[in-house]
């Protein structure tokens, strides 16, 4: 029995990387090879939210290491995240995040733009080169 607790542990601990960063390489690699723009949104989106909750994570470490099951909540949202048959990373982009960067970028009452979005908006004609 304590061979297969090790073997659990060990694969429990594997777990992380791989849903969290191996396959999230591979597939981005992946989608930047192919010509479609929906997995290149569905990793761009990904990767964006991944570096926000490893920033909260940093942040609040003191705090989750009271909680004992935080890595295995991470490691089902990250699974829902990544996983194809659900497209979490871009339903999470496109309900929230688009909508803060779009009222930042327009306001309620059609403001100029602000300098945190506009540095990220290419000017017209800078993206060409990325065609």
């Amino acid at each position: 029995m304590g061979h297969l607790w090790t073997l659990i542990t060990s694969l429990h601990t594997l777990a992380g990387p791989v849903m969290m960063l191996i396959y999230p390489l591979y597939a981005s690699i992946v989608a930047l090879e192919s010509t479609s723009k929906l997995d290149d949104e569905q990793w761009l989106a990904y990767w964006i939210l991944y570096s926000f909750l490893t920033l909260v994570e940093m942040l609040f470490q003191p705090i989750l290491n009271w909680i004992p099951i935080w890595y295995d909540v991470k490691l089902i949202g990250v699974a829902w995240l990544v996983l194809p048959q659900f497209r979490g990373a871009t339903f999470i982009y496109e309900t929230y995040v688009r909508e803060k960067l779009i009222m930042n970028k327009y306001g309620d009452q059609g403001k100029s733009k602000k300098k945190s979005v506009h540095f990220m908006t290419p000017e017209k004609g800078e993206d060409e080169a990325y065609d």
